[in-house]
């Protein structure tokens, strides 16, 4: 579409011209969207292609049908200038109309849907982070049956933000951390923001706080966000994308980080284990449970039950051979890497697929990710679905969890042993359910964690700085994000991943995007065949070339990977021949998670453009906008390969600047 070539000075006035130039553009692009057709003889895995043609016999839609029922896609909502905000409208700019009714032209429709867009990121990890703050601060004073397993992680925390911890208890320490992190989620008075202020880099301090960014709290700037994107508030857009970096960084440091820190304060660092996943992982016989969504309170305690002999004793009472779990999207992830009895087997998208093989008993169904669709599936294989926050229900599905104050949080244990009865309830109700499993199965290594290559490397990162300046290392790569049937399902992340590791480059990975490289056997240390020499030496036969970090929030494990790295190699993080990637990202918190790194100095790099190409001026701003500000672009790219390659020029590029060795 040639938007890279594109002048990116902000001193152009608007012309609606040139918006209606992008519109075209945008409907010219929208005529390349893959069709499920197209993703049953591309998908790189051949169970998906089994499920999506066993699903079409069995006369069952899924994701890809509903996409390909909405096509044509709406060009003016693509395009970002769509403004739905008021009763006036809904107002489209096009040549003919190119202001709304109350004036807004383009340029100020784009820049406040994305402002709500990432308001909506900052509330989505933030909401479902509260919970585990929540739970910290509970389970230390008692009114919450779980023990603190993270004792390392939170002395290491406490050091950071400066606490005294001399003579004060583990759940001392632990109420105190998680007041803070709930007072930087929350705090309406302006005082400064203890996460970031401890754990961001100086260098990255000093730049946001001369642009005036910095954040009073998560739920401050996602207020200030809806204020300034109502009828007749903040008319500039520039102004408006001030606001959007506010909150950019509110979603880094307390929706993200912040979740981060509670999680594993409560429930202990990953531990890097083996497993074997995909389809063929799942198994007959056993009552089977999948958890899906992104909070792990209850879904942890659900698990540990279900290791409980007087549950296994009841389910093969009931002629089962025992209790299994199986991970669908982060909750899946969250308990697969702590426990490691959880089997990842699919992200958000590709759910239904799961579901119609008949072999899952009960689903639980927490918050995020879980489209409603699954309920139509769920009946016809009669699996029982439980839902568990007052935040995600589904029509149809049983509730048993927690209510909106959280009052009965201490009900904890007793919910979890109620939703462990029910499954083996369901599996013997389901005795006649025909089962499909495709046989696809491979072995992958997870539970990667900061601290666990620090110690790998006896306590320094030196090591990795190394080789990245001798060239062993070229570069490291977040390759992340959500699913998006825009481009080819799972392909264009494994795309992506072959060639940064033909080219010597790590990849770090966490989240939806993590499991078609699961499933592709890119995270096991055979995978190391399929990088380049010097990689592979690196490498030596004990790690692999692609490090499984966990669920969508360990981003903020990347980040301090690449914040750990950068302060060894004596180097501001954004000169660092480091790059983000989500390449199929599809919804609010990918554009949060993206504008994270760029912050961070740190370039992003997709396949799919963020909703802002009616306007000129505010897609120069989120593209190239942010290099003279932070030392990052954002690169869009609709074919991965290409994409994958700019990726390895820029870091070659860096490797440049820097004189290591290209």
């Amino acid at each position: 579409m040639g938007i890279e070539g594109h002048n990116h000075s902000h001193n152009h006035s608007h012309s609606h011209d040139a918006g209606s130039d992008y519109i075209h553009a945008v409907a010219e692009y929208r005529k390349t969207f893959p069709s499920k057709n197209d993703v049953i003889k591309q998908t790189p895995d051949a169970a998906t292609r089994e499920m999506l043609l066993h699903m079409q016999e069995i006369g069952h839609e899924t994701a890809f049908d509903r996409f390909d029922q909405q096509k044509p896609h709406c060009t003016f909502g693509m395009a970002g200038v769509c403004c739905k905000n008021c009763m006036m409208g809904p107002c489209k700019i096009t040549t003919k109309s190119p202001k709304g009714v109350c004036g807004a032209d383009a340029d100020l429709i784009a820049a406040r849907n994305l402002l709500r867009h990432i308001g909506a990121a900052v509330a989505g990890h933030g909401a479902r982070g509260r919970e585990s703050m929540l739970a910290l601060k509970y389970a230390a004073e008692g009114k919450i049956k779980i023990p603190i397993a993270g004792k390392a992680k939170l002395k290491a925390v406490a050091q950071t933000f400066g606490i005294d911890t001399k003579g004060k208890s583990l759940k001392k320490i632990a109420s105190k951390i998680a007041d803070i992190l709930l007072e930087d989620l929350s705090q309406t008075i302006p005082t400064e923001h203890k996460t970031l202020k401890a754990f961001a880099p100086p260098e990255r301090i000093k730049t946001w706080t001369n642009l005036d960014i910095l954040p009073i709290s998560a739920y401050h700037e996602l207020f200030e966000a809806m204020h300034r994107t109502g009828t007749g508030t903040d008319g500039d857009w520039r102004n408006i994308m001030q606001q959007f970096e506010r909150c950019g960084l509110a979603f880094s440091w307390s929706s993200v980080l912040g979740s981060s820190i509670a999680q594993d304060s409560l429930f202990g660092l990953p531990v890097r284990n083996q497993l074997k996943m995909n389809l063929g992982a799942l198994k007959k016989g056993y009552v089977n449970i999948a958890v899906h969504g992104h909070s792990p309170v209850l879904v942890s305690e659900i698990v540990k039950k279900g290791g409980d002999k007087k549950f296994i004793d009841l389910a093969k009472k009931k002629g089962a051979l025992g209790i299994r779990f199986y991970g669908i999207c982060c909750s899946g992830l969250s308990a697969m890497y702590r426990y490691g009895n959880v089997i990842p087997l699919s992200n958000a998208v590709g759910a239904e697929l799961v579901l119609g093989t008949g072999a899952l008993d009960l689903w639980v169904a927490d918050v995020q990710d879980v489209f409603p669709s699954i309920m139509d599936v769920a009946k016809c294989v009669k699996t029982t679905v439980v839902t568990t926050s007052d935040s995600a229900r589904l029509p149809g599905a049983e509730h048993y969890g927690y209510d909106h104050h959280h009052s009965n949080i201490n009900k904890t244990e007793a919910l979890a042993e109620k939703i462990i009865n029910r499954a083996i309830e369901s599996f013997a109700e389901r005795q006649d359910i025909p089962i499909f499993i495709p046989q696809y199965e491979v072995e992958a290594e997870v539970g990667f964690s900061v601290e666990y290559i620090t110690e790998f490397f006896g306590g320094t990162v030196k090591p990795i700085v190394e080789a990245l300046k001798s060239g062993k290392i070229k570069g490291i790569v977040n390759l992340v994000g959500c699913n998006n049937p825009r481009v080819l399902y799972e392909k264009a992340i494994a795309d992506v991943a072959d060639i940064l590791l033909k080219n010597d480059i790590i990849i770090l990975t966490n989240g939806c995007a993590s499991f078609p490289l699961l499933k592709l056997g890119f995270c096991r240390i055979a995978a190391a065949e399929q990088a380049g020499e010097n990689l592979r030496t690196f490498l030596n036969s004990k790690l692999p070339p692609v490090w499984h970090f966990g669920e969508c929030i360990d981003n903020a494990r990347a980040s301090a990977l690449f914040k750990s790295v950068a302060a060894s190699a004596g180097e501001d993080l954004k000169n660092m021949p480091f790059a983000f990637s989500s390449p199929e990202w599809s919804n609010e918190k990918g554009i949060g998670a993206a504008l994270s790194f760029r912050l961070m100095g740190v370039s992003s790099y997709h396949c799919v453009y963020p909703p802002v190409q009616g306007s000129k001026n505010v897609m120069d701003y989120v593209l190239d906008g942010g290099f003279e500000r932070f030392g990052s672009r954002m690169v869009v790219d609709t074919d991965p390969l290409a994409l994958a390659n700019k990726i390895v020029l820029d870091i070659e590029e860096k490797r440049k600047k820097l004189g290591w060795k290209h």
